[in-house]
């Protein structure tokens, strides 16, 4: 039986991906994947680039094209590039620039794939948080009041192209939530060949409850289970949720 993402926010699954979840002040954090095959393409991380400095946390997610061992190669050096440069606090410019160096250059190195990103800094303090889309699927913030917001501004050909445009949301407001997903999440499809689809996806967000991150992931996750049924995955499916208290 296989294991189903709405079952990965408990620690002791292990048949889930966790990185470690941070303490955020005023706020929580709850993420999980599903691989298609053995390992994943798929990249999510939250972290401090220097612990003892808790003013800026990275919150990232990405996904490599393709799946099993070559994209998860390419997003594992990905990763490595990111938390080395992010441990110097560069100014986010200066951070996706060298990000898009080290990029290229691990993909000329094992193969040339495409990949997409969303690179935010938040701040625990102010309560605000700076984010670059690179090409990705926009995180969707659903404010407190049910309205939704997405964060689309962005790169538009691949992951840490320069032609980025920074952007930054007001201050997160107790009770909302940040979705980060990677596309398996709205191109699950069913029996049918219907795709969940971004209709269906706003729609579970926009009604979500007054629950913490980590109920608001399984919440989410059912949805698209139950929708899907009993169809083979067909790519690896991420989602990280952040929610404001």
């Amino acid at each position: 039986m296989k294991a189903r993402l709405g079952d990965c926010a408990g620690d002791s699954n292990l048949a889930c991906a966790f990185a470690g979840r941070p303490e955020v002040l005023g706020a929580n954090i709850s993420f999980a994947t599903r691989p298609q095959n053995s390992v994943a393409g798929d990249y999510y991380d939250a972290f401090y680039p220097i612990r003892r400095i808790r003013e800026k946390l990275m919150v990232v997610i990405a996904d490599v094209a393709g799946k099993s061992v070559p994209a998860a190669l390419l997003m594992a050096t990905l990763q490595a590039s990111l938390r080395t440069i992010a441990g110097e606090m560069p100014r986010s410019r200066i951070l996706v620039a060298r990000l898009n160096r080290y990029a290229w250059r691990a993909q000329l190195e094992l193969v040339l794939r495409f990949t997409t990103a969303v690179l935010s800094e938040y701040n625990p303090i102010t309560r605000r948080l700076i984010y670059v889309n690179a090409g990705h699927n926009a995180p969707i913030l659903r404010h407190a009041n049910g309205a939704i917001e997405t964060l689309e501004v962005g790169g538009l050909r691949s992951a840490f192209d320069q032609r980025f445009v920074r952007n930054r949301i007001s201050g997160a407001q107790p009770g909302d939530a940040l979705i980060f997903f990677t596309d398996g999440v709205v191109e699950a499809f069913n029996e049918s060949g219907e795709e969940f689809g971004n209709e269906r996806w706003l729609g579970a967000i926009r009604n979500l409850p007054d629950w913490d991150a980590q109920q608001t992931l399984q919440h989410l996750m059912k949805q698209v289970d139950e929708f899907v049924g009993a169809t083979r995955q067909s790519d690896d499916i991420t989602c990280l949720v952040f929610r404001s208290r």
